[in-house]
């Protein structure tokens, strides 16, 4: 799963891939730089692999003019907002519940993002020491 959690209006926005690659990251690049096209983006990442791929940074320097990416240090979740949202996710959907199959468990993660985007204000609480 990708994420991307607009703070100032405390929105998440995210895609469910079967693979999580510099491809797949790609693609959401493309998706959030498609629906915040009129905004310029301030975009931080953490260090996953993919993130780190050269085809990822070219893709960030042909989108400089509308996006600015910074990277958090390594082994810093604290600095994470999206850390903080997978706490809320766990809470409200997985945290000890058993799940009998790979549908049940992507279906209550749908069910717990769509709340979180039709009542952001759940949300805003987790992500107030970032604003």
């Amino acid at each position: 799963m990708f994420g991307c959690i607009d703070i100032l209006n405390a929105k998440f926005n995210y895609r469910l891939d079967e693979v999580f690659n510099a491809t797949t990251y790609l693609n959401f690049l493309e998706q959030v730089a498609k629906k915040y096209h009129r905004k310029k983006i301030c975009y931080i990442q953490d260090n996953a692999s993919y993130h780190k791929d050269k085809n990822i940074w070219e893709w960030f320097k042909d989108h400089r003019s509308k996006i600015e990416v910074f990277n958090l240090p390594p082994y810093s979740p604290e600095l994470n907002a999206t850390e903080t949202l997978w706490h809320h996710v766990r809470m409200k959907g997985t945290h000890n519940r058993y799940f009998d199959s790979r549908d049940e468990i992507v279906d209550t993660l749908h069910q717990v993002f769509g709340d979180i985007q039709k009542n952001p204000s759940q949300i805003r609480g987790y992500l107030k020491p970032f604003l």
